[in-house]
């Protein structure tokens, strides 16, 4: 029985470590972000340029991501909240089994994962990406889907449903707030026309439906959400999803969702609308206006995003 009892010494250490780790992880302690001993990952990254598979360390994945989705020059701690976002994208994936079809955590095709490009990475750049080591985003305990875009116009999407016809999960983290980027944009996300021809929209709709819509000589705005955001259109005698039309057409040139006008022109179909992107989560050109106004990049997040914590994985 007596190797059960702790001697004195033991027992001293043992009430010692208890006040600390009280003192340290009480309401108002020294601990102020939940804490965590996990290492950085090494993950496997299938190089779509090459066709190889590679290891490497996850903050060196993300400098690449971060150069790539973001002007490396924009202020670093508008960088810095993209690197945040890129982190727990990767994360997420991860967790719900990578790219599954190459067999790799993660991917440098944008078809498949995020964009890469660790060619433009800067000084600017590794601070970024430095000054949020291992920081991801989670709400109600679990990571988010950290989306973003670069544009919203005025105003962000109200919810993932909106901006992108996605309904696999809740997501509400998401919320419509003001784009405070849409005073500085490029004049091309403050108003733009897209013009495609009735074939070019016939085959998007087949495509979309798989049904034929006839012939188009009409197409509107059937539905809207919130934020202004058409999110079903009429085109002929169907209506198909506004998200969905604007993949099929080709997202670089429908813009977005946020349609101020559409007309039939003849053999062609003209959109007008603004911003740049599905417009849910993180405007880019809005968190380089949240920087340049001296915000964090942990409030440039939650400026953007609804409920959440900000978490050090490593």
């Amino acid at each position: 029985m007596e190797r059960t009892r702790l001697r004195w010494p033991v027992a001293l250490a043992v009430v010692l470590t208890a006040l600390i780790l009280g003192i340290l992880f009480r309401p108002g302690g020294l601990a102020r972000r939940p804490y965590t001993t996990e290492r950085e990952p090494t993950i496997s990254l299938y190089v779509n340029e090459t066709g190889q598979t590679k290891s490497i360390k996850m903050e060196d994945y993300i400098q690449g991501v971060v150069a790539a989705e973001m002007d490396p020059n924009w202020p670093v701690n508008a960088l810095g909240a993209q690197a945040i976002l890129a982190r727990t994208f990767t994360m997420k994936k991860i967790q719900e089994g990578g790219v599954k079809s190459r067999g790799t955590d993660a991917s440098t095709s944008v078809e498949e994962f995020q964009a890469y490009a660790p060619q433009k990475i800067n000084d600017n750049v590794r601070r970024a990406v430095e000054m949020t080591r291992g920081i991801v985003v989670k709400a109600g305990g679990q990571l988010i889907n950290a989306w973003f875009h670069a544009s919203a116009g005025p105003q962000t999407a109200a919810s993932a449903a909106e901006g992108l016809d996605y309904h696999r999960e809740s997501a509400p983290y998401i919320k419509s707030v003001k784009d405070p980027g849409f005073a500085i944009t490029v004049p091309e996300n403050k108003a733009w026309t897209a013009s495609f021809s009735v074939d070019e929209i016939r085959a998007a709709v087949r495509k979309i439906s798989g049904q034929d819509p006839g012939p188009i000589t009409g197409i509107r705005v059937a539905e809207k959400g919130p934020s202004g955001r058409a999110t079903r259109i009429q085109v002929g005698g169907l209506t198909v999803s506004a998200p969905a039309l604007r993949l099929a057409l080709g997202n670089d040139r429908l813009r977005s969702t946020l349609l101020t006008g559409i007309e039939v022109q003849g053999d062609r179909v003209v959109f007008r609308g603004q911003g740049y992107g599905h417009g849910v989560g993180m405007s880019q050109w809005g968190a380089r206006a949240l920087a340049e106004q001296g915000k964090s990049p942990e409030e440039i997040i939650k400026y953007f995003f609804e409920g959440v914590t900000l978490e050090k994985a490593w």
